[in-house]
């Protein structure tokens, strides 16, 4: 007879099968113990078995990329404060009047065609490096938060020891592919001194790759000249070692300090993350279309610029939009229309061939609560179906970005692990197909306790390590935790079982030293 409640075989694992329950205590705690004593797994960046969904026809397509053309031609794109950048584009044959940059037909697509399709980001483990473009998808945490919600549940500004610990975390998670860039805020460093100890804390703590500073372009200089010590400066000039964020600041705007950071990694041969930041009815206009037009006019007149800087330079086609709250003006997410946007403009970014970025885990929830959860699941869930590449902010996200959590940071992780899962496909060896397992079986018996399960029952299933799907009487027994909880101490345990992985103690020296001089060459800032 089969269990209703349970849908298994009568007297297995079933909530009111008290005597079953208890005689499993042991076995599972014995496996726990096991997981919690095992090194530190690490799962390799996702290649993706499953087709990328696309929400846009081809006539769709035609349209918005022809009124990006016109946008381009007829409005232009604004390049500020930096005539270095519009004589470039004066001796590429664009249209400069003042700051504005009118675009021939065509000039921005020429110039993107020696973008390379695909590229590897070299980590100092060599098998911690990415490989970003095609069909890879590569997991990256939350940037740029000031506050952080603690492991007391306290609000407050981020600090560099939450910082390290940020960056603990993301070595420790076995789905993190990368250790990330600004993971928060240390606002107890100056502003113009704490992209180095970011910096060094993520090559002392971590050896995932990781990401380079853009709040001045002299910070940028020093994220490459760091790379350079730990990898070589000839390694640096012939591969990419760094990835940094270059927000286009929507409306049709390149700001200089943007500029300024773009110029220094393309022609470092480092990659840009070029993305639109779009708040859709503030930002860009109010429906779908318009704002994907939008977007893929921005995109385009940077990505281009990137080249003029140096050819082939690695670049990723990136995409930030959100939708707003037409009553208060606040951003809002987990909503439909983002999802749509994402889901267009990576169409678009196949289509020139290039890698592209979005994020994530992303919220407006305060904590992390269901609502956290369901908009973190409706913004993870397009960027994984629309074949994202290098997703930003896929953990720890809060608050609009506000916030970077450590229990929302564990949750999420989790979830990122089973999308490691789901982006395999389906299995259709001989071994999926599991027809031995169905001869062996029969009409009216279970699978249990044949050959195949026993074969496969480690793996046949992603179980998540945070989620509680045992019995009450279990649940209350261990305690009556919430996941949030769970997450807590699955927080703490990671930063305090991390440890550094080995860094040549030369190379060590060397980055401390050119810290300090740079630190003591320069009064403290928050500027």
């Amino acid at each position: 007879m089969v269990d209703e409640i349970n849908g298994l075989p009568e007297g297995t694992e079933g909530g009111h099968a008290r005597t079953r329950t208890r005689s499993a205590r042991g076995g599972r705690a014995a496996r726990r113990s096991a997981r919690e004593n095992a090194a530190p797994v690490s799962f390799p960046y996702i290649q993706r078995n499953l087709p990328p969904f696309e929400v846009l026809n081809e006539e769709a397509m035609d349209i918005i990329e022809n009124n990006a053309d016109r946008i381009l031609e007829e409005i232009g794109i604004e390049f500020r404060d930096d005539e270095e950048a519009l004589q470039m584009w004066r001796d590429a044959g664009a249209d400069v009047r003042g700051e504005r940059v009118h675009f021939p037909q065509g000039l921005c697509r020429e110039l993107m065609k020696t973008v390379p399709s695909r590229f590897t980001q070299h980590a100092r483990n060599p098998g911690r490096s990415v490989s970003i473009g095609d069909n890879s998808t590569v997991f990256a945490p939350v940037y740029g938060p000031p506050f952080v919600r603690d492991l007391e549940g306290e609000r407050r500004y981020a600090t560099l020891e939450d910082f390290q610990n940020f960056v603990k975390m993301a070595y420790m998670a076995p789905a993190m592919h990368h250790s990330g860039g600004t993971v928060c805020e240390p606002v107890d460093i100056p502003v113009n001194k704490r992209h180095l100890d970011m910096l060094y804390t993520h090559i002392k703590y971590s050896d995932k790759p990781f990401m380079g500073s853009v709040t001045a372009p002299e910070r940028a200089e020093d994220s490459v000249e760091m790379a350079k010590i730990l990898f070589g400066e000839e390694f640096v000039d012939q591969n990419c070692v760094l990835i940094s964020l270059i927000n286009i600041n929507s409306p049709l705007v390149m700001d200089d300090t943007m500029l300024g950071a773009l110029k220094v990694y393309a022609r470092a041969n480092q990659a840009c993350i070029i993305s639109p930041f779009i708040v859709g009815g503030a930002m860009s206009p109010v429906t779908v279309a318009g704002t994907l037009t939008q977007v893929l006019a921005e995109a385009q007149a940077a990505i281009a610029f990137s080249q003029l800087c140096r050819k082939g330079a690695p670049v990723v086609m990136g995409t930030f939009a959100t939708s707003i709250s037409m009553q208060t003006g606040s951003p809002a997410f987990g909503t439909p229309e983002p999802a749509q946007v994402l889901l267009g403009a990576a169409q678009f970014a196949r289509k020139f061939n290039i890698p592209f970025r979005s994020g994530g885990s992303l919220c407006g929830s305060k904590v992390p609560d269901a609502q956290a959860a369901y908009e973190s699941a409706n913004t993870l869930w397009p960027a994984v179906q629309g074949g994202v590449n290098f997703m930003l902010h896929s953990a720890g996200w809060l608050e609009g970005g506000l916030v970077s959590s450590y229990e929302k940071f564990v949750m999420d992780c989790d979830q990122l692990a089973a999308m490691q899962k789901f982006t395999s496909g389906v299995d259709v060896s001989e071994d999926g197909q599991a027809m031995g397992a169905i001869r062996e079986v029969g009409p009216g018996n279970h699978y249990l306790g044949c050959d195949h399960t026993q074969a496969n029952f480690k793996t046949a299933f992603y179980r998540s390590e945070l989620a509680d799907n045992n019995s009450f009487e279990q649940w209350e027994a261990e305690g009556s935790k919430p996941i949030e909880a769970r997450a807590r101490e699955t927080a703490k345990k990671w930063i305090a079982e991390h440890q550094a992985p080995e860094l040549d103690p030369a190379i060590d020296a060397a980055l401390l030293k050119f810290i300090k001089e740079k630190k003591d060459s320069m009064p403290d800032s928050n500027t």
